[in-house]
């Protein structure tokens, strides 16, 4: 779990000391978006400071919302943004006709299934109930999870983007699935034997994704992105962010202040 201060205002923004470049030339200021929380601070203590030594003078908006980081990366009021997973990405795109990218995944808070009646998976009971997301993609992530960790099986040829209870074959602990918004499970969690909650949703509510009975190793297309508009995929910005993201010192970073993050595939 992330050691660094969640801020709790929706809309802060940080500004950091100019310079000039590797060159000799005027920094650029640039304008980084993320979401309030892990994500902004992986941007300010992990991917500033690499572009602060490039010569940039940059500032990170904080949203408090999952619609407005796009708008605004699409208007041009910021550069890049990070608080969304490539799924959302795209089909946020498509759906509002913007020409965003996915530059890079960097690594991501998983969900994990949290219990205040058992300290094992393996000591599950019969008939336990399990809350879960009621949305589409954050219920076929846990009932992934939930195969991972041998509780359910399905059917063969499942497409594990769209997986629902319909496509259980096996439930030999006869799990009892209640449905509930994302942003409640955390609350759930001591009111149902099981719970589900998003990596997101868990750190907001300071919970410690190490004490997860199990922990998602989710697919890259769950796993965070840093976005731009789809023009400046070759610019020299986007290749230093990608230069930053893939250093040792990134890496060093996320090791020792986001512990129980799931690294993308990239980096193991």
């Amino acid at each position: 779990m992330t050691k660094l201060t969640v801020l709790a205002s929706s809309l802060v923004v940080l500004s950091a000391c100019g310079g000039e470049d590797v060159e000799g030339e005027d920094s650029q200021a640039i304008t980084i978006g993320a979401t309030a929380g892990p994500y902004s601070d992986m941007v300010s203590v992990a991917i500033q400071p690499g572009l602060e030594e490039k010569g940039y003078d940059v500032e990170i908006q904080e949203f408090s919302d999952y619609v407005y980081p796009n708008q605004a990366l699409a208007e041009e009021e910021i550069e890049a943004n990070l608080f969304q997973h490539s799924i959302y990405l795209e089909d946020f795109s498509e759906e509002n006709d913007l020409d965003l990218t996915g530059l890079i995944t960097v690594p991501t808070a998983p969900m994990g299934i949290y219990s205040e009646d058992y300290d094992d998976i393996d000591n599950i009971e019969e008939g336990a109930e399990m809350a879960i997301p009621n949305d589409p993609t954050n219920a076929a992530r846990a009932f992934l999870m939930l195969e991972d960790a041998g509780l359910i099986e399905f059917e063969d040829g499942i497409d594990e983007l769209t997986v629902s209870t319909n496509d259980i074959s096996s439930n030999p602990l006869e799990l009892d699935f209640v449905e509930l918004e994302a942003a409640q499970l955390p609350r759930q969690v001591g009111s149902s034997e099981l719970t589900a909650v998003p990596g997101n949703f868990a750190l907001g509510a300071e919970m410690d994704l190490l004490t997860a009975l199990e922990l998602e190793d989710m697919p890259d297309q769950y796993r965070n992105v840093v976005a731009v508009r789809t023009e400046d995929e070759g610019s020299q910005l986007a290749n230093d962010i990608v230069e930053i993201i893939e250093s040792e010192e990134f890496e060093a970073v996320i090791d020792e202040d986001f512990e129980g993050f799931g690294k993308p595939e990239w980096m193991e």
